[in-house]
């Protein structure tokens, strides 16, 4: 879909979420004030940190260059509730364009630029992301939406138009329109971590034509250990994650009824690859065989949300 008017850099907010890392979060404002054009607002979401992430946001009022929205919730809601709420703020302040990003990332300086650049054309954009290492991070930009897992060979190389179409989204950069926030709601806090900003890429693509542009934005600044395996690298986890990543299947296949697109048998069977791919991150990347316990723990828990028969999606949101 055709945007009638150009681009506005001040139209478009900054989401943050972040927990206990103020260091991180530092470095991502440090960069966010050097960036040129700088969008109208960044809105922080500190989920009940603990250390001095709320004197780290006030030290930068004065010199990150544009108007930060500070909202610190009572509880930890996870990334899912972050983002659920920095989106709502966003929103509400009437914001164009909404681009959302953990705090473990740093914005090139040009950023906001090149994704305005491709805002006159589509509605959900994803940008590309520099590793910790300062290599290109491999996305993986498709679900295989029977199956609803991510396909972790779609091709990673860009052709003349220098886009892709995508089917999912990732909340370390995802830059969607309000129009689009309007029509899917907000992502859904249910989630709490994981399978959330893929389900909300997904509901995306359902309304706009979403995509991944070949243009650099982020660069992440966080190491994590990964098994590599050549062309792809396998990340570790920990125990939180391993019940979430089960637990929440559940919630992914009510989106999939309610859309009209839940196949049971190819569901179930994207739901046993995901077992066994955590099975395999455990042994080749943690070097463990306990926490199997926690996927166990995620099934049994996702099959309460599944038989809920009063569950409902995310609603709109007024215009």
């Amino acid at each position: 879909m055709t945007e009638s008017t150009p681009f506005d850099p001040a139209s478009a907010t900054i989401v943050v979420v972040t927990y206990n890392r103020s260091g991180l979060l530092t470095r991502l404002l440090e960069s966010i004030a050097v960036m040129d054009p700088k969008p109208g607002h960044v809105v922080i979401v500190d989920n009940a940190s603990i250390d001095d992430t709320t004197a780290v946001v006030d030290s930068f009022r004065e010199r990150v260059g544009t108007e930060i929205v500070y909202r610190r919730l009572d509880e930890n809601t996870g990334g899912s509730g972050g983002f659920s709420e920095g989106m709502r703020v966003a929103y509400e302040l009437g914001s164009t364009w909404i681009w959302l990003m953990d705090d473990d990332v740093e914005v090139i300086p040009d950023g906001l630029a090149k994704m305005g650049a491709w805002a006159p054309r589509f509605k959900s954009i994803q940008g590309r992301r520099y590793d910790y290492d300062g290599s290109p991070f491999y996305w993986q930009y498709r679900i295989a939406e029977p199956l609803a897992i991510p396909i972790p060979y779609a091709p990673a190389g860009f052709d003349e138009t220098r886009y892709k179409v995508m089917n999912s989204g990732c909340f370390e950069g995802m830059f969607i329109h309000r129009d689009i926030v309007r029509q899917i709601g907000l992502p859904d806090p249910r989630f709490f971590i994981y399978w959330d900003d893929q389900t909300y890429g997904w509901l995306a693509s359902q309304r706009t034509t979403s995509v991944i542009v070949d243009d650099f934005v982020l660069r992440r600044t966080r190491e994590i250990r990964q098994w590599d395996m050549g062309v792809r690298h396998l990340n570790a986890s920990s125990d939180a994650y391993r019940y979430y990543i089960m637990r929440n299947r559940a919630i992914i296949k009510q989106y999939y009824r309610s859309a009209g697109v839940y196949r049971p048998a190819l569901f179930a069977a994207g739901t046993a690859l995901t077992f066994a791919k955590e099975l395999i991150r455990l042994v080749a990347v943690e070097r463990k065989v306990r926490g199997t316990s926690n996927l166990w723990r995620g099934l049994r828990d996702g099959g309460k949300i599944a038989r809920d028969s009063a569950w409902q999606p995310m609603p709109p949101l007024a215009a």
